[in-house]
């Protein structure tokens, strides 16, 4: 019995990192604002050390369309700036020889759309590992009872598991819900 609590927690552990990766990933979607967590993804070279752009500068959103990136070291803006041409961001660095300042762009609608089905699909994949983690412990309940585990207690054990894969794909369903309202947002 012991043996299925212990695949309960562990499943309720797996949906949890799910859910904080969820998190992560829709922080990294661009949306329109600006949201220094876009820049959580740029690495750069620092003193022969990959860094991430905040152990070097300071990040700021001054209003909600503009990101200022003061660097610690004057040196440093070159390289920031490069990191960022670099990326994926799609993003113009201005560098004032001070500090370096991003404009957020407004989204077309087209560009708001492909956000929104990214981050549906982003929601549905993590709804899919809750998924699995709920299999891998039923199953492992119906095993169970084939080694001597009372059928009772494998079907408790399976109505607590749907009881908490139910929570979290209530979860996956509201961040996924404030996501797209975000986007969606003008």
């Amino acid at each position: 019995m012991t043996d299925i609590k212990d695949f309960e927690k562990k499943a309720e552990a797996k949906m949890q990192s799910t859910i904080e990766f969820l998190e992560e990933t829709l922080a990294h979607i661009r949306a329109g604002k600006a949201n220094p967590r876009i820049l959580d993804g740029i690495k750069l070279d620092y003193y022969g050390n990959i860094t991430p752009l905040t152990g070097v500068a300071s990040v700021n959103t001054p209003d909600a369309r503009t990101i200022v990136i003061q660097p610690w070291e004057k040196n440093m803006l070159s390289e920031i700036e490069k990191a960022i041409i670099n990326s994926d961001l799609g993003l113009n660095p201005d560098n004032n020889g001070e500090m370096i300042r991003l404009s957020i762009p407004p989204l077309t609608e087209e560009r708001r759309k492909a956000l929104v089905k990214q981050s549906k699909q982003e929601a549905e994949d993590a709804k899919i590992s809750v998924r699995n983690a709920r299999r891998d412990v039923i199953d492992a309940a119906k095993k169970s009872v084939k080694e001597g585990t009372p059928e009772d207690v494998a079907k408790d054990a399976e109505a607590s598991i749907q009881k908490i894969h139910d929570r979290y794909i209530k979860q996956i369903d509201e961040l996924f819900a404030a996501k797209e309202r975000e986007i969606m947002t003008v």
